[in-house]
C-alpha cells in the first residue's frame, strides 16, 4: 500500500475553553491510503492531557516512519497493520488516521459503508450533545443560544472545572440553566479540574438541577479517588481522560459508570469497537468523544455511533473552515450516510 499526507489548518467558531487552556486552532492531518487503484482517508488530529501530547509534528514524525513499514502490506491485513504499528511505538493519533483509512479503503473497495459492512442500524443513533466551554456566565449565555440556532440540540455538554474554583462553576452554570428550554438535557465534564472533594460537592449540587451525568470529574493519575465518589455520587461518572484503551476499561471497570471513547486516544475504529464490546461485557456505559476534528474523524465515529448510549460528536459543527463534508446533523443526530466507506468528501473549495 502507499501511504501520503497532508497537513490543513482549522479555525473554530467558538474558542473552547476548558479546565486545561483554550483551542482556537489546529493543523491536522489528512492521511490517504492507496491500493489496488482505491483510495481511503483518515484523519489526525493532535490532542495532549497534562504531560501526554500528541502535537502535529509528532503525528507527522510517525506517519513518516510509519511509511516504510507499510509499504509490503495490503490494506485488507488491517491486524497486521495496526500489529506492526504498535511494536514501532507509532502513537494513537496516527494509528486512528491510518485505520480510519483502511476502513474508509474497504468500504470503497466493497461499495457499501463501513456502518453497513457492520451491520449497524442508523435507527439506533443517540442525539448528540453540542459544548458550552468555559466562559463568563453572560457569554456562556450566548453561546447557549448560538448552539441552539446554529445546531437545534437536544442535549449540551458544559464543561466546567473552572481554574477560579467550584463557585464560578455553579455561576456559570446557573447562568446556562436560565437560557435553556424545557426538555434539553444537561450533561457536564469538568476536564479533570476537581479535587475529590469538590467533585463530591459537585456532583451532589448538580444533581440537585437535573443533570445526567458527570465526566472525568477527577484529574488523569488521581483514579485511586474514583471508588469514593463512585459510591457517594448520585450521578453516573464517566471517564476521558483516564481511559485510552481497552486495557484501561477493564482497569477501571469497578469504579466508573461508564467510558468516553475518542478515536484519536485510542488509535482509531478498530480499537473503538474492542472498547465498546469490554465496556458492555462489564456492564459500562459508552460515549464517544472528540477532539479539534473535522467531518473526516467524525463520520469515522459516526460509523459506530449505534453502539453508544451517549454521542459528543460535535466539533466539526463549531470549524468554520471544515475542509471536508459527510456525517450529517438530522434533529440532533449526527447520521453517517451510505456513500461507500466512511461516506466523506472534500468541499469544493478545498481542491485536492
Amino acid at each position: 500500500m502507499h501511504l501520503a499526507w497532508t497537513t490543513f489548518t482549522v479555525n473554530k467558531r467558538f474558542p473552547l475553553t476548558i479546565s486545561r487552556g483554550t483551542t482556537a486552532q489546529t493543523v491536522n492531518v489528512w492521511v490517504r491510503v492507496e491500493a489496488d487503484g482505491v483510495e481511503g482517508w483518515g484523519e489526525a488530529s493532535p490532542f495532549g492531557i497534562g504531560d501526554l501530547r500528541q502535537s502535529t509534528e509528532a503525528i507527522l514524525e510517525d506517519l513518516a516512519q510509519a511509511k516504510p513499514l507499510l509499504e509490503p502490506l495490503h490494506p485488507l491485513e488491517r491486524e497486521r497493520v495496526e500489529t506492526t504499528l504498535i511494536n514501532a511505538g507509532v502513537r494513537s493519533a496516527a494509528r486512528a488516521a491510518v485505520d480510519g483509512a483502511l476502513w474508509d479503503w474497504l468500504g470503497k473497495r466493497t461499495g457499501f459503508a463501513v456502518w453497513q459492512i457492520l451491520g449497524l442500524s442508523r435507527e439506533a443513533i443517540v442525539p448528540t450533545s453540542v459544548t458550552i466551554g468555559i466562559n463568563p456566565p453572560e457569554i456562556a449565555r450566548q453561546r447557549v443560544r448560538d448552539w441552539l440556532e446554529l445546531t437545534h440540540a437536544r442535549s449540551l455538554k458544559i464543561k466546567l472545572g473552572n481554574p477560579a474554583g467550584i463557585e464560578a462553576d455553579q455561576t456559570m452554570f446557573e447562568a446556562i440553566r436560565q437560557e435553556v428550554p424545557e426538555g434539553i438535557a444537561l450533561r457536564v465534564d469538568a476536564n479533570g479540574g476537581w479535587s475529590l472533594q469538590d467533585a463530591l460537592t459537585m456532583c451532589r449540587w448538580l444533581a440537585e438541577r437535573g443533570v445526567e451525568y458527570v465526566e472525568q470529574p477527577l484529574p488523569r493519575g488521581a483514579e485511586n479517588d474514583l471508588p469514593a465518589l463512585y459510591r457517594e455520587s448520585p450521578l453516573p461518572i464517566f471517564v476521558d481522560e483516564s481511559c485510552f484503551d481497552k486495557r484501561d476499561v477493564v482497569r477501571l471497570a469497578d469504579r466508573v459508570h461508564g467510558i468516553n471513547i475518542k478515536l484519536m486516544k485510542c488509535g482509531g475504529l478498530s480499537e473503538a469497537i474492542r472498547m465498546v464490546h469490554a465496556a458492555r461485557a462489564l456492564r459500562l456505559q459508552v460515549m464517544y468523544g472528540c477532539y479539534s476534528d473535522t467531518s473526516l474523524s467524525i463520520s469515522t465515529a459516526a460509523q459506530i455511533a449505534p453502539l453508544a448510549d451517549h454521542l459528543d460528536l460535535d466539533s466539526h459543527l463549531n470549524l468554520m473552515d471544515d475542509p471536508f463534508t459527510g456525517a450529517e446533523l438530522r434533529d440532533g443526530r449526527v447520521l453517517p450516510n451510505d456513500a461507500p466507506g466512511l461516506g466523506v468528501r472534500l468541499r469544493e473549495m478545498f481542491p485536492v
